[in-house]
């Protein structure tokens, strides 16, 4: 089952890769902006004061929600969470979602726990698919040039 998910895995990164033509050579952030479908990830980062970080040299893994994700939070969520005196609300937010480190998805296991830079762990699920918590990784293995982007389909909140 781990095999065909891995192959699964790694067809979705094939049919996904010219979104991402040239990532590699870009850090996570680049990468990110040129994909076009992480408007509002980025717009948080800003907003979080994390762009420098995640420009650095890393490692890193990002389990990154997609625009579409963040539109499914509850009405309103996302505008609060950007406005200034919500920053540190958001930069936990936002740091569930990295981990230190360039995870791959061949080095994943099911019931894998990950430490994230927050602080909290999240759980990588790998039965019937790629899950982190009650995320479903769309496409894994972006690489960026200071580590991996792994999309996922929901944002993930810290308990």
């Amino acid at each position: 089952m781990f095999r065909r998910t891995c192959l699964s895995l790694t067809a979705a990164a094939l049919i996904a890769a010219p979104v991402f033509a040239g990532g590699h050579s870009k850090d996570i952030v680049d990468t990110a902006v040129e994909a076009g479908s992480f408007t509002t990830l980025v717009a948080a980062v800003e907003a979080a004061g994390l762009v420098d970080t995640l420009k650095g040299d890393g490692p890193f893994t990002v389990f990154a929600p997609t625009d579409d994700a963040f539109a499914a939070l509850p009405e309103g969520t996302v505008e609060t969470l950007l406005l200034p005196e919500n920053k540190d609300q958001l930069t936990e937010i936002l740091t569930y979602h990295v981990v230190p480190g360039k995870v791959m998805s061949g080095d994943l296991s099911d019931n894998m726990m990950a430490a994230s830079v927050q602080g909290d762990n999240v759980t990588i699920k790998t039965e019937g698919g790629v899950m982190v918590n009650d995320a479903n990784v769309v496409t894994p293995d972006i690489e960026a040039s200071n580590g991996v982007i792994h999309v996922i389909d929901k944002v993930i909140m810290p308990k």
